[in-house]
């Protein structure tokens, strides 16, 4: 006995595909991604598996991040047809609205297995900080008992 899984909305999106997405399948797709915080540093990671890393483009304008890539269909020899054709070509791009709390001066980017990411430095004056409380001069402090008050009973 086989196990089959069948999604109807995986097939809802293939039919709309072929119908819209050109003979070879090809339209701009969103590109998965999480977003984590560790230490004074933001991280973002896309799924970009089968693309080249200097086909990826990163770029900032204004405090958005744009990621595009760009996976291109295989161009089929003679006397292939393709029997399931699921995975994704054409454009991939992701926007991110970065906060002022970011450096976005300092973005590093590194591709490895399929998985870009991306770091972003917290902005230095966006970093939690001591701040120093001194005593104003020539003030009085407030006579009184140091001893806790207790709670009367009615």
């Amino acid at each position: 006995m086989a196990l089959v899984r069948s999604d109807p909305f995986r097939d809802f999106d293939r039919i709309v595909q072929q119908a819209f997405g050109g003979l070879a399948g090809e339209r701009t797709w969103n590109m998965p991604m999480d977003a984590y915080r560790k230490d004074d540093m933001f991280l973002l990671q896309f799924d970009v598996p089968g693309i080249a890393a200097d086909s990826v483009e990163l770029t900032v304008d204004n405090h958005v991040l744009t990621v595009k890539a760009a996976r291109h269909a295989p161009v089929m020899q003679e006397g292939v047809n393709p029997v399931i054709a699921e995975r994704p070509f054409g454009e991939f791009s992701r926007e991110v609205l970065l906060g002022d709390n970011l450096n976005t001066g300092d973005i590093r980017a590194e591709y490895d297995a399929g998985v870009l990411t991306v770091s972003i430095p917290v902005a230095e004056h966006a970093k939690p900080r001591r701040i120093d409380v001194t005593p104003r001069e020539g003030s009085a402090s407030i006579a009184g008992s140091t001893q806790p008050r207790e709670a009367v009973a009615g």
